[in-house]
C-alpha cells in the first residue's frame, strides 16, 4: 500500500471517529451564524457554543475576538466559519503535535492513566507498532492490582511476539519494573513498556505508588523512563483537564495519547489541553482496530473536528 492510499484510508477513520464531534460543533456553528450578521450577540453565543463543545475558555475567548476582526456586522457563512475555526485550532495544535522518537535503547516507556482510559489496549497497540518497524519490545504488566490487564499484557505479548514480564497478582509493581528494565538491558531490547495501574488523580495513596515506580526505574537505568505517556479518554471531557495537571505533577508527564474520539461529541477537549498545557500529543485512537492509533497531526485533526473536507 502506498503512502498515499495509506494517507487516505487514515483519513477516512480520523474524519469518521470524530464524527460526533464535528457533528455537534458543526451543527452548532451552522445553527447559529445562518443569514446573521456578526455582531456582538452572534459572537457571543458562538463563544458559547465553542466552550460547550469542550474547546477552552480562553480559546473560543480568543477565536470570537479573531473572527469579529474586519467581520463585524457583516454577514458570514457557516463554512468561512469552519475554515477560520480549523486555522485557529491547526495553529493551537502545531505546536504540540509531534512524533514520539526514541532516541536510546532500551527506550523505557511509562503508561500511566485512570482506569478505563484504554491504557492497556494502547500499549498493545503501540507493541505492534513498534513490532511492524522491526524492534524489540518488551511489555511490562506493572498493573499488578487487576488479574486480567496482567492477562491482556500477556494476550498482546503473544499477538505481537514481544517479551512479556509479569508477576503474580498484587506482586510489588516497582521490583517487576526494576527487575524487567534490568533484564531488557542484557536481551538487547529496543523499547520497553511499562504498564501501571490505573488510578484517580485524587487518590494520592495511589499516586505515591506512581512516583515510587519512577524512584526505582531510576535505579536501574538514571535517564528513565524516558517516556512517559498519559493516557486520556475523550469521554470525560473537562476531567481531562485535571488528569493532566496532576499526573503532570506526580509522574512528569512528557506526552498524551487521547483514546475513545470515535466515542464521543467532546473530541474539543484535546484543543484545550493543547492550549493550556501545551504537552506533545503523539497519538490518537478513533476505533478499536491496532491501526486505529496513528500519530496525531494537527491539520487533519483541525479539520476533521469542525467537519471539513481534507
Amino acid at each position: 500500500m502506498d503512502d498515499s492510499t495509506q494517507g487516505e484510508n487514515w483519513w477516512k477513520r480520523l474524519s469518521g471517529g470524530l464524527k460526533r464531534t464535528s457533528s455537534s460543533l458543526g451543527g452548532a456553528v451552522t445553527g447559529l451564524v445562518s443569514k446573521r450578521k456578526l455582531d456582538a450577540e452572534t459572537l457571543e453565543e458562538l463563544q458559547n457554543e465553542l466552550i460547550r463543545a469542550d474547546l477552552g475558555l480562553e480559546f473560543s475567548a480568543r477565536f470570537a475576538d479573531a473572527l469579529g476582526e474586519g467581520r463585524f456586522e457583516k454577514t458570514i457563512t457557516s463554512d468561512e466559519v469552519k475554515e477560520a475555526l480549523a486555522g485557529e485550532i491547526e495553529k493551537v495544535l502545531a505546536g504540540v503535535a509531534k512524533p514520539l522518537e526514541l532516541t536510546t535503547r532500551p527506550f523505557v516507556i511509562l503508561v500511566a492513566g485512570v482506569n478505563g482510559s484504554g491504557k492497556t489496549t494502547t500499549i498493545g497497540k503501540l507493541a505492534s507498532r513498534f513490532r511492524a518497524e522491526g524492534k524489540r519490545v518488551m511489555l511490562v504488566a506493572g498493573d499488578t492490582f487487576r488479574a486480567a490487564a496482567i492477562d491482556q499484557l500477556k494476550i498482546w505479548g503473544e499477538r505481537t511476539d514481544a517479551i512479556v514480564m509479569a508477576r503474580e497478582p498484587g506482586a510489588d509493581a516497582a521490583s517487576l519494573a526494576f527487575d524487567a528494565i534490568s533484564a531488557a538491558k542484557t536481551q538487547s531490547v529496543d523499547v520497553v513498556l511499562v504498564d501501571t495501574a490505573g488510578r484517580l488523580q485524587n487518590r494520592t495513596e495511589l499516586m505515591g505508588e506512581l512516583e515510587k515506580m519512577v524512584r526505582v526505574i531510576r535505579k536501574v537505568e538514571p535517564t528513565a523512563p524516558h517516556s512517559v505517556l498519559l493516557v486520556l479518554d475523550a469521554t470525560v471531557g473537562q476531567n481531562a483537564l485535571s488528569q493532566v495537571e496532576i499526573f503532570g505533577k506526580t509522574a512528569g508527564v512528557t506526552g498524551l495519547v487521547m483514546t475513545k474520539l470515535d466515542s464521543t461529541a467532546r473530541g474539543g477537549i484535546l484543543i484545550a489541553i493543547a492550549d493550556k498545557f501545551g504537552l506533545p500529543v503523539h497519538f490518537i485512537g478513533v476505533g478499536e482496530g491496532v491501526d486505529d492509533l496513528a500519530p496525531f497531526t494537527a491539520r487533519d485533526f483541525a479539520r476533521a473536528v469542525v467537519g471539513l473536507e481534507d
